[in-house]
C-alpha cells in the first residue's frame, strides 16, 4: 500500500501571488495531516516561487510525518537543507523558466555535481531520494551513489494522448519498478498524478510512496483541503476493483 505525499507548493503559490500571508502552507500541512497524509512535500526553488525559507524551518518543526524537501543539486540549497534536516531531499532538475518539472534529474550526466550533494546531505543523516526518469540506466547511477530511493517521474504517462500510449508507459514504469526494487532501492512516484489516472500507479507492486500536488490543491478551492486529501487516500489505498 503506498503512501500518499502531499505536495502544498501551489498553496503557497496562491500566497506569493499577492505576496501576503495567507494562505500559510504550514496551515495546509496540518489540514493534510489531519486527513490521512503520509508525507508532506515541498519544493524550495532557487528563485522562490512558492515555497519560501521560513516556510520550510516552520514546516520542520511542526510537521509530524515525514518531511520531504524537493531541492535542486546547488550549494546554496543544499546549505538549507542541511541545517533544516528533513527526513528525505528528493534532488530534481530545476530550470527557473519551466512553469512545472519537466522530466527527471539526468543523474549520469551530472554526476559529479549530484554526487556531492549526496555527500552533504548523507553526513547531515538525511534520507537522499533520485527524481528520476524511469530509465534503467538513471536507476544504476542512482544506486551507485547510494541513495535510499528512485522517484520516477510520471508525466509522461499522466499526459499520453492515447489509451495505447499510456498503457505503454505503465509497462515502462512497472519494469523500471521491477529494476530498482531488485537493485534495493525504495520507488516513489510523482508528477501530474490526479484523481482520474493514479489508479493504475497506485496498484504497481512494490511502490511505497506517490508524491501528488496539484490536483489535491486543485480539488480543494473547491471541496476543502481535509476532502481533497482523504479523497485521493482512499483512491491510493484501495480496494481496488
Amino acid at each position: 500500500m503506498a503512501r500518499l505525499g502531499v505536495n502544498i507548493d501551489h498553496v503557497a503559490t496562491i500566497r506569493q501571488a499577492r505576496r501576503t500571508i495567507e494562505p500559510d502552507p504550514v496551515w495546509a500541512a496540518s489540514l493534510a495531516e489531519l486527513a490521512g497524509a503520509d508525507v508532506i512535500t515541498v519544493h524550495l526553488r532557487e528563485d522562490r516561487r512558492h515555497i519560501q525559507d521560513r516556510d520550510v524551518r516552520v514546516l520542520k518543526e511542526t510537521v509530524q510525518v515525514k518531511l520531504n524537501l524537493e531541492m535542486g543539486a546547488t550549494p546554496e540549497i543544499t546549505g538549507i537543507a542541511v541545517a533544516v534536516r528533513p527526513q528525505q531531499c528528493t534532488l530534481v532538475p530545476e530550470k527557473r523558466e519551466e512553469v512545472t518539472t519537466e522530466g527527471g534529474l539526468d543523474v549520469v550526466g551530472n554526476l559529479l555535481r549530484v554526487e556531492a550533494c549526496v555527500e552533504a546531505l548523507h553526513s547531515a543523516g538525511i534520507e537522499v531520494s533520485m527524481f528520476i526518469d524511469p530509465d534503467l540506466g538513471q536507476i544504476d547511477a542512482s544506486l551507485n551513489l547510494g541513495v535510499a530511493a528512485v522517484e520516477f517521474h510520471t508525466g509522461r504517462y499522466a499526459d499520453a494522448p492515447t489509451e495505447a500510449e499510456r498503457l505503454k508507459e505503465l509497462e515502462t514504469l512497472r519494469s523500471a519498478t521491477n529494476h530498482a526494487l531488485k537493485q534495493g532501492l525504495h520507488v516513489h512516484m510523482g508528477h501530474g498524478l490526479t484523481y482520474r489516472n493514479v489508479i493504475p500507479i497506485a496498484r504497481i507492486a512494490g511502490v511505497e510512496e506517490l508524491n501528488i500536488g496539484h490536483s489535491i490543491v486543485a480539488r480543494a478551492v473547491m471541496v476543502g483541503f481535509e476532502r481533497a486529501v482523504r479523497e485521493m487516500k482512499q483512491l491510493i489505498t484501495g480496494p481496488f476493483e
